[in-house]
């Protein structure tokens, strides 16, 4: 009979290994939403992130659909289950900005007029548009965006809330039902009485957003969830501030004829330039 060999060991070679196929949870190092935290989102480390395929593509960045879910442990459940289950769980949506090697930049300069970097060099190279200045520009849009969300989240405005922002990814609340997104409210077919609720609910979201010196910049039905019978509006990138802006009544005029033109189309009676110079008292009604 052989003796065991006291200094032999079996290994798990991989012990901090989430499932195959997933990530440990992105949250630790991340810059975080706004306080106080909804309840859903989940903070824990020992997360793990499951990416369930891509929601929307589009030129500056692909929306993919994100399971943060929060296992148990096998062995306080003393062998109860082969495998760990889910003790929380939600569903994301995790924005991915293109690189500077795949975005177009053809739109931006308008945008980004009234923006300011902290360093004489970046400001060089976004004019210039060099590539570090394109990768300069990346960086505004994602944080841009996430810093929007955050305000407008925070001022009661129907916006996804923002939970975290890396380098190269935004993950926020998911607009949905059971994993399938809230329809655009451009695929959307309201009734003749739900039209007039609708078209008050997005003339709030313009004053009260003119109220606070901003403009979305490009919003239409298209950036317009309908959930619940609510509008939430998404894709906040191109946020204008409509003082610093020299084109910002421009953008918020823009705005008001995009989304309000839907609404009269789809039979909402509604004066378009009422609309606009309701926005446009919000937006100076401090001065």
């Amino acid at each position: 009979m052989s003796t065991p060999d006291p200094f032999h060991f079996t290994f798990d070679v991989r012990p901090d290994d989430p499932p195959e196929g997933e990530r440990w949870s992105s949250y630790d190092g991340a810059t975080h939403g706004p306080s106080p935290q909804p309840a859903w989102v989940i903070t824990d480390l020992a997360a793990v992130e499951s990416d369930l395929g891509i929601l929307k593509s589009g030129k500056e960045a692909d929306v993919h659909l994100i399971r943060r879910w929060l296992p148990s442990d096998p062995e306080a459940d003393a062998g109860a289950h082969p495998a760990p289950v889910a003790t929380r769980e939600n569903l994301l949506a995790a924005k991915r900005f293109r690189t500077s090697h795949h975005r177009l930049f053809h739109r931006d300069a308008g945008y980004l007029e009234g923006r300011r970097v902290a360093e004489s060099r970046e400001m060089r190279a976004l004019v210039g548009r060099t590539r570090y200045g394109r990768d300069v520009i990346a960086r505004q849009w994602a944080g841009a965006e996430f810093q929007a969300l955050a305000m407008l989240w925070s001022h009661g405005l129907p916006v996804p809330y923002p939970v975290q922002l890396t380098s190269g990814e935004m993950l926020m609340e998911f607009i949905g039902t059971d994993g399938v997104a809230a329809p655009r409210l451009a695929s959307t077919r309201p009734r003749p009485g739900e039209v007039a609720d609708l078209a008050e609910q997005a003339r709030d979201i313009v004053v009260a957003l003119a109220a606070m010196g901003y403009a979305h910049g490009d919003l239409s039905a298209y950036n317009v969830l309908l959930h619940d019978g609510r509008l939430v509006v998404i894709d906040w990138p191109q946020i204008v501030d409509i003082i610093a802006n020299p084109q910002g009544f421009d953008y918020l005029r823009r705005d008001v004829e995009n989304l309000f033109g839907w609404f009269t189309r789809k039979g909402a009676d509604l004066d378009l330039e009422h609309v606009f110079g309701d926005a446009v008292a919000a937006a100076t009604s401090h001065w």
